[in-house]
């Protein structure tokens, strides 16, 4: 066993894959996303080599949560318009792209439930919460977990058994390289972007004030101490008379916790009942192959062409270790 966990970020992946891969169903329709998601899929498994696989989905009214703080959020991000999208919607409506998304992103489902891979969706939970929650989990202590996520949040998770993998720019980041790339500890990383705030998320942060500056002007973020929000007031107000920006942190202080509340996953925002659910399903999964199934899902969405031997070698690999 190569005693890693191999963690995805599904609705990252899908839309990374649906925007960028041109592929065509074999009925002429845009099946990039799904092709795409299995052609990372076994990409990170033939490269990373976990023994478990976990595919998390944001859920239904996945940020409500978060939208009952700041009904704003999320609000900023824009539909995704047919002249960013990859050549195979040439020709579609904004209806028709649309449903093809769910359609694809639906199909992605199906074969993913055929697959010796956990997958789990939560009703008004966000893929961040059930992830940071699996990181947490005592019963995966001593294994490496992997992110693959371009989610700049989950930064704030890295330690020395959890990393992130960046998609796009192919790059790991750990603990260290965290620090080498950030100059801030990813036990601080969430209160420097409560500072910085997230335009993707409509949440706004202190005006002037990027993660580069806050690594120069607020030096103790770099220490592995986990520091409070009581604590970088403190730091403020002592410093507020040498530079400007800490005067202008104060000033707007509520706006900086509101960010932390929103951005921290550190806590996850999960019930009981939906923590026992993660749980559960994580440490009692029996991992499972319809290799039959999968293939004739193939040759119907014109997928086959590709060659997926090593996909379906790590698939029975993830089963055998599992009786064993």
């Amino acid at each position: 066993m190569s005693n890693k966990i191999l963690i995805i970020d599904a609705m990252n992946t899908f839309i990374r894959n649906y925007v960028m891969n041109p592929s065509l169903s074999a009925t002429g329709s845009p099946i990039g996303g799904t092709k795409g998601f299995l052609m990372t899929t076994q990409k990170l498994a033939r490269e990373i080599n976990p023994d478990k696989i976990i595919v998390v989905w944001d859920g239904g009214g996945g940020s409500a949560k978060r939208r009952a703080i700041v009904k704003e959020y999320k609000e900023g991000r824009k539909p995704l318009k047919l002249s960013k999208l990859n050549r195979a919607y040439d020709g579609m409506s904004t209806l028709e792209e649309s449903q093809n998304r769910f359609d694809q992103m639906h199909r992605t489902i199906e074969y993913l439930n055929e697959m010796p891979f956990v997958q789990l969706m939560l009703e008004d939970v966000e893929a961040d919460d059930v992830i940071a929650y699996i990181c947490q989990m005592s019963s995966l202590k001593g294994k490496i977990k992997i992110i693959v996520s371009m989610d700049k949040d989950f930064i704030q998770l890295c330690d020395n058994e959890t990393m992130i993998y960046q998609p796009i720019q192919n790059n790991f980041l750990n603990e260290k390289r965290v620090l080498e790339r950030f100059g801030i500890h990813p036990n601080n990383f969430a209160i420097a972007r409560a500072i910085d705030g997230d335009k993707s998320d409509n949440l706004e942060g202190i005006k002037g004030i990027g993660l580069k500056t806050i690594a120069k002007k607020i030096p103790l973020l770099a220490n592995e101490k986990t520091y409070t929000l009581d604590d970088l007031e403190k730091f403020c107000r002592e410093h507020q008379d040498e530079v400007k920006i800490f005067k202008n942190i104060l000033d707007e202080y509520g706006k900086v916790e509101l960010n932390y509340k929103m951005m921290q996953l550190y806590i996850p925002l999960i019930s009981i009942q939906g923590s026992q659910h993660i749980r559960t399903t994580v440490e009692k999964f029996k991992p499972s192959l319809n290799r039959t199934e999968i293939l004739k899902m193939m040759v119907l969405d014109g997928i086959n062409e590709f060659n997926w031997n090593s996909l379906f070698q790590k698939f029975r690999s993830i089963v055998e270790d599992d009786r064993h």
